[in-house]
């Protein structure tokens, strides 16, 4: 609900400008919080990919290493087993 202006309320502003003002001031703080972790400029895009990268890169390394342990410890535990079902039928030793 917009109203008109006059020469009496000629502090009021139009909601069309409270929101280019909101915008212009929202615009300003972004760049200003991308310029203090200093992502700013034209490589910014380019450093975010770099950093979006690295996360994968380190993702799929955890991802990675757990597979690989659990991968050691049921070859470990199947060795084990194999080890055991051996001595129980004396497959190795003297025989007696």
């Amino acid at each position: 609900m917009t109203h008109p202006r006059s020469d009496e309320d000629h502090g009021r502003m139009t909601q069309a400008e409270i929101e280019e003002l909101l915008a212009r001031a929202a615009e300003r703080g972004a760049r200003r919080a991308l310029a203090d972790v200093g992502l700013e400029g034209k490589e910014a895009a380019l450093d975010i990919r770099d950093l979006r990268a690295l996360l994968e890169c380190v993702r799929l390394v955890r991802r990675t290493v757990v597979q690989t342990i659990v991968r050691l410890m049921t070859t470990g535990i199947l060795l084990a087993l194999l080890a055991g079902i051996a001595i129980k039928l004396k497959l190795f030793g003297n025989g007696s």
